[in-house]
C-alpha cells in the first residue's frame, strides 16, 4: 500500500489558512484539508516563551506528494519557520485510503 500521510501547518490567520488549502487542493497536493480554528500554540521563539492563536490545517496526502506539498506551503506561508509537519497514517477505511490515493494522483483539471 502507498503511504499516507497527515501533514499538520499552522497559519497565523484563516484567509492565510484558506489560501494554503486552495493551493494544496488544486495542485492535487491534498485530497482533504481539515481547518480547524482559533487554536492556541505556546512555543519557544528567540529567547522568550510566546502564544499565538492560529489555525490548524489537517492535510490527508500521499508521502510522495510531501516534498512540492512543503515547497508551496513555503512560498505562501507568512512565517519565517512555518510548522509543516507530517506523520505517517498507519491504518483507515480501505475506501478512504483508496480515495486520498485517487485524489492525490489524478492530474490537474481531471
Amino acid at each position: 500500500m502507498e503511504q499516507l500521510v497527515l501533514v499538520y501547518i499552522t497559519c497565523p490567520t484563516e484567509a492565510e489558512a484558506k489560501s494554503i488549502t486552495d493551493a494544496l487542493l488544486k495542485e492535487r497536493l491534498a485530497a482533504c484539508v481539515n481547518l480547524v480554528p482559533q487554536v492556541i500554540s505556546f512555543f519557544h521563539w528567540k529567547g522568550t516563551i510566546e502564544n499565538e492563536t492560529e489555525v490548524l490545517l489537517m492535510v490527508k496526502t500521499r508521502q510522495a506528494c510531501l516534498e512540492h506539498l512543503k515547497k508551496t506551503v513555503l512560498r505562501l506561508h507568512s512565517y519565517d519557520v512555518p510548522e509543516i509537519l507530517a506523520c505517517p497514517i498507519i491504518a483507515g477505511s480501505e475506501d478512504y485510503i483508496n480515495w486520498v490515493i485517487k485524489e492525490t494522483t489524478e492530474k490537474k483539471g481531471t
